[in-house]
């Protein structure tokens, strides 16, 4: 068994939180968490890291698509040594660009109404984020 981790999709005002499975092989869905301030923020996330036994965080980085690092990416950086300082797990950043998108196509397949999107599109980016980076680890690693 793999130990979990938890995927971010880190933002100004919400926080979507996805989990991987016991095998390590797929992302689900949590919460979206509205964001008060950093200690809260920290607090929520310290909950959801012991309800699940979570080893690692994994964080969208929104670059640039050039690769360049955008005002949010220095921020998610910045959260990124927060939650490092807060929690002693590695945190792993990884390129998010086109994420969100994603979660709204992803939606309207379907057959969300876009009004509804806002409550579960960060959630939605977070499971995309977390899932990506499992596959791109069970890649690297041989197995398929």
């Amino acid at each position: 068994m793999q130990p979990r981790l938890l995927g971010l999709d880190f933002g100004d005002r919400r926080i979507g939180v996805a989990v991987s499975d016991q095998l390590g092989l797929t992302a689900q869905p949590v919460l979206t968490l509205v964001r008060k301030n950093l200690k809260q923020d920290l607090k929520s996330l310290g909950r959801l890291l012991r309800k699940f036994g979570c080893s690692a965080i994994v964080l969208g980085h929104p670059l640039y698509m050039s690769g360049d690092v955008s005002p949010q990416a220095a921020k998610t950086q910045a959260f990124a040594e927060s939650l490092r300082s807060a929690f002693a797990l590695p945190v792993h950043l990884w390129d998010e660009r086109l994420t969100s998108a994603e979660a709204h196509r992803h939606l309207r397949a379907a057959g969300r109404p876009t009004s509804g999107h806002r409550e579960v599109v960060d959630q939605v980016a977070a499971v995309l984020i977390l899932q990506s980076f499992l596959d791109a680890r069970r890649s690297s690693a041989g197995v398929v």
